[in-house]
């Protein structure tokens, strides 16, 4: 194998891929990222046996071929190469040549036949969503991904597409987070759940918020491609909870009040815990929200009005939970409701169902 390219892209698409190479395996391959040179272009590829992305990148190819070059020495060398071009030359050995301007190096890679195969997705109806939207609904679930092993299917978000509506709903035991937005698609009713991880590759790689990404969804396996990316992933497998039944329909408290408002008092209030054990305590009456906390530290208290119907109430609850929900509602005035001291907490917009975030309450 033997190419000239630009440097820049050269590295820009190496580090891209590496975030899916394994750190550390028993597979010595799969550590390193598969160079592949055809015709007018490279394909690179990075996977880690469960998440891979592959891009193409046009050079120079004076000699077909491939190999596989480890991608920490890979990336580390195209970073500091001093020109705008560099080459790249393997023999039959798998020693590679890299140069650059007066820079040499000369690195061991592995056969390209080591490379463990990377699934293909062969869907129907294609999944066709603007890369702004999505990325908006991911960052604003994520959060709420389970990191327990007790249950690997909440170690991901669940997808619900059916036609001219796409949903998502992350779980992680003590809360839930729901979105909601419409999407032009007329295809069956699918559902399915990603990864965490490769979430975090789709968003990364989304660079323009006016482009699409385009899914395909296979019975074990999801591909996102993303302009000269494709994202391939395993799907989780597993009995995702019944989100919908979690959900109250009738409340006794109501309290709608400026999103901003809430934050700032329940922040102001928590300066002083330091650790998860300590609860904010929540009490509603007379059309104020009163927040208050006592820590090793000492006390805290504050409040704040707001449009409260029904039951006056006092409940405890987890002030980074409440406020990770509210800091990405994107509304200027939420719904906040509840039930008892013991059942859940629900957060959504005044007028729509755009968003709904619940979070178990804590005793106090």
């Amino acid at each position: 194998m033997k190419i000239i390219c630009d440097s820049a892209v050269l590295a820009k698409a190496c580090m891209n891929v590496q975030r899916t190479v394994s750190s550390k395996s028993t597979i010595p391959a799969i550590e390193g990222i598969l160079i592949k040179a055809l015709g007018d272009s490279i394909r690179l590829t990075g996977y880690d046996l469960e998440v891979g992305t592959d891009t193409f990148i046009p050079a120079e190819v004076e000699e077909n071929g491939s190999i596989i070059l480890n991608a920490r020495h890979l990336c580390d060398i195209l970073r500091m190469v001093p020109d705008d071009t560099v080459s790249l030359e393997s023999d039959e050995r798998n020693i590679c040549k890299i140069v650059s301007g007066e820079a040499k190096y000369s690195i061991i890679g592995t056969s390209a036949d080591e490379y463990p195969d990377v699934p293909t997705v062969t869907s129907g109806f294609p999944i066709v969503v603007k890369q702004g939207l999505l990325k908006d609904m991911i960052r604003k679930t994520i959060f709420s991904v389970s990191t327990s092993e007790r249950n690997p299917v909440h170690s991901g978000v669940k997808f619900e597409i059916s036609d001219g509506k796409i949903v998502l709903v992350a779980v992680d035991g003590a809360r839930l987070a729901v979105r909601r937005e419409d999407i032009d698609y007329s295809g069956e009713d699918v559902g399915f759940v990603v990864p965490a991880k490769t979430l975090g590759e789709v968003v990364k790689l989304g660079e323009d918020d006016d482009g699409v990404y385009s899914i395909s969804v296979g019975k074990r396996h999801i591909c996102f491609e993303i302009g000269e990316y494709r994202v391939i992933s395993r799907l989780l497998e597993g009995n995702f909870i019944d989100y919908k039944s979690a959900i109250p329909h009738v409340y006794s408290t109501t309290v709608v009040a400026p999103t901003k408002r809430i934050i700032e008092c329940i922040e102001r209030t928590s300066l002083i815990i330091t650790d998860r054990s300590s609860p904010l305590r929540c009490s509603i009456e007379n059309s104020v929200m009163s927040f208050s906390c006592v820590t090793t530290v000492g006390t805290a208290n504050d409040k704040m009005p707001a449009d409260i119907t029904g039951c006056d109430l006092e409940i405890g609850f987890n002030n980074k939970f409440v406020l990770d929900a509210l800091k990405v509602c994107d509304a200027e005035t939420v719904k906040m409701q509840f039930n008892s001291p013991s059942q859940p907490i629900i957060i959504t917009p005044i007028d729509s169902d755009s968003f709904l975030y619940l979070i178990l309450p804590v005793r106090i």
